[in-house]
């Protein structure tokens, strides 16, 4: 951080939390927002820390995030209000505390705040001391690739889809036959092969579709007959 500063660009600091957790013991290092804040302007007092989050009112958050783009704030602590809509391209540097207890996609648009100006950019994931199996996960995507397409289908096989016709929003789909690593290229050929039918015929009347709408609707019925009618 004190090298970026000495640049005179600017740095990110992202909580996953506004304040403590009080039924967690203090540990001098928490990585919440308000104990980052405070213990940043004790131990960098040669740079302005600013401090955004969710529950500040709009007209402080805007006081704060003017002076970090216009450079009178060097130093931005804040949760996931950055997450989008934020652009400076003096940040080079960006630090996630408590980086895997963040979604993937989160993480990606994190990461998209820097790298926005001409200088080398870095973004630091700092894992708590024991992240779980699906966070070292996350984490690990996360250094393999700034692609955004490869983080979305990553993000897709880690949490799962969900359900199609239901109310749950990840989790693995009850596959008959397959498994969750060839599911997204399995949909991709069925909706390939789908389309044209689907087209000609969109509520399967015709006879020659008569077994196929049979079997659509013991799967899906009553979703099914709500749309085909």
């Amino acid at each position: 951080m004190r090298t970026t500063l000495r640049l005179g660009q600017q740095v990110y600091v992202v909580c996953p939390r506004i304040e403590a957790d009080p039924e967690l013991p203090s540990r001098g290092t928490e990585n919440d927002a308000e104990s980052v804040y405070q213990r940043l302007v004790a131990e960098v007092p040669e740079a302005t820390i600013g401090l955004v989050h969710g529950r500040q009112d709009a007209g402080s958050r805007d006081v704060t995030m003017r002076g970090f783009r216009d450079g009178s704030v060097a130093v931005l602590v804040a949760t996931t209000v950055i997450e989008v809509g934020v652009d400076n391209p003096n940040a080079s540097l960006m630090i996630i505390l408590g980086a895997d207890r963040f979604g993937l996609s989160q993480l990606h648009q994190l990461r998209g705040r820097v790298g926005r100006g001409g200088a080398q950019s870095t973004c630091w994931l700092h894992a708590n001391a024991e992240p779980t199996p699906e966070g070292k996960q996350r984490l690990a995507a996360m250094v393999e690739t700034s692609d955004g397409f490869k983080i979305a289908e990553r993000d897709l096989q880690l949490r799962g889809p969900g359900e199609l016709f239901g109310e749950q929003q990840a989790g693995t789909p009850r596959l008959a036959i397959g498994d969750q690593t060839l599911y997204i290229e399995l949909l991709v050929q069925a909706r390939a092969h789908a389309s044209p039918l689907v087209a000609l015929d969109p509520t399967l009347r015709a006879p020659a579709h008569a077994l196929l709408r049979a079997a659509v609707h013991r799967r899906i019925g009553t979703v099914f007959d709500a749309q085909s009618g």
